[in-house]
């Protein structure tokens, strides 16, 4: 049977109930947003291909009927956090997306201090329920379930809610911190007939993933332990659990269980504001979760996105086979600036994510849909960037771009030692910025980047020799991003787990006016950076590159694209 998710600071999600209580809630508000001309054309940050509503703050997945349903945390009356409900998209494409009037707002006493993020179960029958938080008048987090009003109506524009709200709560018998218990996942079905979600939540510093099962979507209870925990990571947030092929690169259901499968936990951690992933094995019958050797849901783990990627959610998609990663890419100006510019935060281009073939990490590429957009190519034949080179990628509308390019590096003689004290990626960037020439490199792209270079964000590649193998650091360097100073402008980096010495060193960036989403080593680490800058934007933006390293590099394949804007209203 399918499932799907969806996700709003974490996401949402549905259920079937034994009756419903219907919205009382207004509708208009977004209506009224409709008739807002959208500011696009008169704000230059604004993206034109990362969905983003017309205006305020929001942070939004599932199939159902051939259409793809984006649901979203949204504050219709400011571009800062809080009144919160669940704004709600279609699409057909996961690229271009109707909107709707908005699907669960505040109206039982068990939401109404604001309706939190939650994910979307399919049950049988092809009946979509949403769990999620809410926040009752003690400020307590309880868990919800809506319904869909008319199944009939594939764009599910009106849900209702269960009388029998909240089938969750905190109490002094089952030990739950009432501050700390928001964001059911996608429940999966086990081989016993009962329902499994779990819920993030937090003991001391213990982060946990509460788990509770049900039989009928309704009553639900607490299980003696949790699916997994960890000591000193603090609050987990939004977390995520669901299982990948070890064989094939295709996704599967939810509730898939055997031999032929590893299980993914992801959490955000509240304390860090990262999401991070262990790659384990689920015993569904004691309802453990076991990370493999080595690894733990803590800062360390790996994690989806090295930069400004937060409360993500994923989904499966029954239609094409495969499993879908959204996440929300907050800000890096200033309250005051959100304030002024009228909206706060984007969502990340939807990502297909599978298990890579050494089974240590999952691997992420963009949606082949968005592919559409794609105009005017570009493409270089092999050419050689030499050392201290700069060279510009023209006829490339540069402010909203698609761009690929590999690098071959013919001997590796100059590569810098690898101080056994460079053991946090994002610190030897931050150290070793794109500025700093080197060996074998910095070279990469400059992108977002002002004619005279006073500003730019480069994304590029470093290679060291560390004992008895090379290592790769893959950054994305903002401080030269802005001349606004009130930005933040954090250099983010990571290693990247491939060998250049037998494979070529591959960069994929998406440049969206004030967003660059980087993939690196075809998607084994991403990059997401969110940048303001004031001479580079819109005619005044170019794209460059670059090799600041000593030593020559071959660019072996080089291919970019202006990007249409996708119709998102």
């Amino acid at each position: 049977m399918a499932m799907a998710s969806i996700w709003l600071f974490c996401f949402l999600a549905f259920l079937l109930g034994h009756g419903v209580v219907k919205l009382e809630a207004s509708h208009h508000v977004y209506r009224h947003l409709q008739t807002l001309q959208s500011t696009s054309t008169k704000q230059p940050y604004r993206t034109a291909y990362h969905f983003q509503p017309p205006q305020n703050w929001m942070n939004g997945p599932m199939i159902y009927k051939g259409l793809y349903h984006l649901f979203y945390q949204y504050n219709p009356r400011g571009a800062v956090w809080g009144n919160i409900v669940w704004a709600h998209s279609t699409s057909t494409d996961l690229v271009n997306w109707i909107p709707h009037d908005h699907a669960i707002l505040p109206s039982q006493t068990s939401d109404i201090n604001g309706c939190w993020s939650g994910s979307t179960t399919i049950l049988p029958g092809d009946k979509p329920a949403i769990l999620y938080t809410g926040i009752n008048p003690q400020n307590q987090q309880v868990q919800n379930l809506a319904v869909p009003k008319n199944l009939s109506d594939p764009y599910l524009r009106e849900w209702v809610k269960s009388p029998r709200n909240p089938l969750m709560a905190p109490t002094v018998s089952n030990k739950i911190n009432a501050s700390s218990f928001r964001d059911p996942t996608t429940a999966w079905l086990g081989h016993d007939g009962s329902w499994r979600v779990i819920v993030g939540a937090k003991r001391n510093r213990r982060g946990l993933a509460i788990l509770y099962r049900s039989k009928d979507f309704v009553t639900w209870t607490k299980a003696r332990h949790p699916l997994h925990s960890d000591y000193g990571s603090g609050m987990w947030e939004c977390p995520d659990f669901f299982p990948v092929s070890i064989k094939d690169l295709v996704g599967v259901d939810t509730s898939a269980i055997g031999s032929e499968f590893k299980h993914v936990l992801k959490v955000s951690l509240d304390d860090t504001k990262h999401d991070y992933y262990t790659i384990g094995s689920y015993n569904i019958g004691k309802d453990v979760y076991t990370p493999d050797k080595g690894t733990e849901l803590n800062a360390s783990a790996l994690r989806y996105d090295y930069g400004k990627f937060y409360a993500s959610k994923t989904f499966f998609d029954s239609e094409k086979k495969r499993r879908i990663l959204w996440g929300w890419i907050n800000e890096s100006s200033s309250v005051a600036d959100d304030i002024a510019k009228g909206w706060s935060g984007v969502q990340a281009i939807p990502r297909t994510l599978w298990l890579h073939k050494s089974r240590k990490q999952l691997v992420q590429w963009p949606i082949p849909e968005i592919e559409k957009l794609r105009v005017n190519q570009v493409t270089w034949p092999s050419k050689l960037l030499k050392g201290g080179s700069v060279v510009e990628v023209s006829k490339v509308t540069a402010h909203q771009a698609d761009v690929e390019i590999s690098f071959e590096v013919a001997g590796l003689g100059k590569a810098e030692v690898l101080d056994p004290s460079w053991t946090d990626p994002q610190s030897l960037c931050s150290q070793k910025g794109a500025s700093v020439k080197g060996g074998l490199g910095p070279f990469g792209l400059l992108v977002l980047a002002s004619k005279g270079l006073e500003e730019y964000t480069a994304v590029f590649f470093r290679i060291f020799k560390a004992p008895n193998k090379y290592v790769v650091l893959m950054c994305s360097d903002q401080s030269r991003s802005s001349l606004n100073q009130n930005n933040d402008k954090t250099t983010y980096g990571t290693f990247l787990d491939i060998n250049p010495v037998l494979e070529k060193l591959s960069l994929r960036s998406l440049i969206d006016h004030s967003i660059v989403e980087s993939f690196g080593g075809e998607g084994r680490a991403c990059i997401t950076s969110r940048v303001y800058p004031t001479l580079a934007i819109e005619g005044g933006a170019h794209l460059y590159a670059f090799n600041y390293g000593t030593q020559n590099v071959q660019i072996t394949n080089l291919n970019a694209w202006s990007m249409k804007k996708a119709q998102i209203s």
